[in-house]
């Protein structure tokens, strides 16, 4: 595993420095602008996720390197009151902010690897991760 770089999201400005950590590890590893643009976006959703519905929670990035590939990771954490039906967040248009963001759904699109696990009452982890081509 990598160096892990963290961003606490308390309040809306934390989803900017997220962004903005997010664009400039994906920029260091060699992802093109495109893809830099969807990295900065699914961190975007899931610190807006974390900020909306949890109140709190951190996004951490991660350099990764497995067998000849490098790619980067990103792992989103709260301890907010959990997803009780991810199938349903996991369904195109569904929203509970009444937002036009991408979803979880449109997280999952953007990325190539997407993990979620969230128990109510306790939280939600998401770790989600692209690779380079």
């Amino acid at each position: 595993m990598g160096i892990q770089s963290c961003v606490k999201i308390i309040n809306e400005w934390d989803i900017v420095a997220a962004r903005q950590l997010g664009r400039n590890v994906a920029k260091e590893l060699g992802f093109g602008t495109v893809d830099q643009a969807r990295i900065t976006t699914a961190i975007s959703e899931l610190a807006r996720n974390i900020y909306l519905y949890a109140g709190h929670g951190q996004i951490c990035i991660e350099k990764l390197f497995i067998g000849g590939k490098a790619g980067l990771q990103i792992l989103a954490t709260d301890s907010g009151p959990g997803i009780s039906d991810i199938r349903q967040v996991m369904e195109d248009g569904y929203s509970t902010s009444g937002g036009l963001g991408a979803g979880l759904p449109g997280v999952k699109r953007l990325m190539d690897e997407f993990l979620i696990d969230s128990v109510p009452g306790k939280g939600t982890e998401i770790k989600t991760s692209k690779w380079l081509r």
